[in-house]
């Protein structure tokens, strides 16, 4: 009898270990992803927990960097609390935005919003994922502008970028603050292509290792960039709208420009320029 009662305790004991284990678990996750990950993705961290590892990884991921134009002269020209629901307005749509297409909200700094795709769950399609979050990003910025303009703001335009590559994920910081973020030379390529839309003067700029196989896009190569920190020049490109959206106009014109481009390359100058003045 005495035996049996020990072994009820035992198993009971384990029982409850267990119970508030997984419960422990479950609550350290959502606390962990509730900011961060769109609402499906913790549901099924939930359900499996074994494959929702707070542990440093490297794995190839897309990271993208979203940022405000001109900030400064935007916050000069509102008060704290016009600023603050300016903000508000912007970020909830593009955060949903980012949300809806698998990705990862890393951070928010000021003006600018840094999300990756490929973590912490499996996303085979994050290179796609992170692209076409990133036009319809540009797409909800025109359709606020008029809001915005009815409401008084000043006008609002960003500049996105994002790189592929392997990078490392997982829970880092201090012993006083962690956060789940992404480190690594492809992140900093990434930040460093923002920095390059405002020179070209285009809106997304998306490095080579984001195309790979990214067929059901229409890209247009910018240039040959050699970043500061890379010894190789890289090229940078502008995805300008899914194929399936891109007339045969546009994309006979996106080769016409690949033609003048690749002349220009070999400094064939005269036969660069007679296209591209054609254009």
């Amino acid at each position: 009898m005495l035996l049996l009662l020990l072994i009820l305790f035992v198993t009971m004991t384990n029982l409850i270990y267990g119970f508030l284990s997984e419960s422990q678990t479950r609550k350290t996750i959502k606390g962990m992803f509730d900011q961060y990950v769109p609402p499906g993705h913790i549901a099924s961290m939930l359900d499996d927990s074994d494959n929702s590892s707070f542990e440093g990884e490297s794995k190839g991921l897309s990271v993208l960097f979203a940022d405000i134009r001109n900030f400064t002269t935007i916050s000069e020209a509102l008060s704290a609390t016009e600023l603050k629901k300016l903000m508000s307005d912007f970020f909830t749509p593009i955060t949903k935005i980012i949300f809806e297409n698998s990705g990862t909200i890393d951070k928010y700094v000021g003006d600018m919003v840094m999300a990756f795709w490929g973590a912490p769950l499996e996303d085979l399609n994050y290179r796609a994922n992170a692209i076409k979050a990133a036009l319809l990003m540009l797409d909800k910025v025109e359709e606020l502008r008029p809001i915005f303009m009815e409401r008084g703001y000043p006008e609002v335009v960003i500049g996105i970028s994002i790189n592929s590559g392997m990078m490392n994920v997982g829970d880092m910081g201090s012993v006083c603050r962690r956060s789940y973020t992404v480190l690594g030379d492809a992140v900093n390529l990434g930040s460093r292509l923002e920095g390059l839309t405002k020179f070209y003067g285009v809106k997304l700029l998306v490095g080579e290792e984001a195309i790979k196989n990214q067929d059901g896009f229409l890209f247009r190569l910018i240039d040959r960039v050699k970043v500061k920190g890379k010894v190789k020049a890289i090229d940078c490109f502008e995805p300008i709208c899914e194929i399936g959206k891109a007339g045969v106009q546009l994309q006979e014109r996106v080769a016409d420009y690949h033609k003048a481009l690749n002349f220009y390359f070999a400094r064939d100058w005269d036969s660069a320029e007679n296209i591209f003045k054609t254009l």
